[in-house]
């Protein structure tokens, strides 16, 4: 895997789209993990002035879902979430915030992730499980 070649692929796919407009990156990519990043401003705050967990679940199902994608052929597959749990343990004001996609089963046609949030110090701000998907394109 070219990992600038993939990282500059992912991020082209966000424009035009909620990842560009929650100005999210993809700053790392593996052979078992995919991480992107995501502003913490007043774009993704919640009323209170902390990040809004709309917003930690988008960055979630982003890069889960980009994660599966790596890893299927997508000239005849197309990847969807199905199922997103999140838990919200802390909240945060300002800085990044770090989605990092790890699988826990890759399967044909279902994919499962484990995707922490965290911040800048690798405080644990959210931890979410994702299931997608695995389709055939028509």
């Amino acid at each position: 895997m070219d990992k600038e070649k993939t990282l500059i692929t992912l991020n082209n796919l966000n424009k035009n789209t909620l990842m560009e407009t929650l100005e999210i990156e993809f700053v790392d990519v593996g052979l078992d993990f995919v991480t992107a990043k995501m502003p913490v401003n007043s774009k993704v705050y919640q009323p209170y002035g902390i990040l809004h967990g709309g917003a930690t679940a988008a960055l979630a199902e982003t890069v889960g879902s980009c994660a599966s994608a790596l890893f299927v052929d997508t000239k005849t597959k197309i990847v969807k979430g199905i199922e997103l749990s999140i838990n919200h343990v802390k909240s945060v004001k300002e800085g990044y915030v770090f989605g990092i996609a790890k699988p826990i089963h890759k399967g044909r046609t279902t994919h499962l992730w484990e995707i922490k949030i965290v911040d800048e110090k690798d405080n644990l701000i959210s931890i979410c499980k994702l299931t997608n998907i695995v389709l055939d394109k028509k």
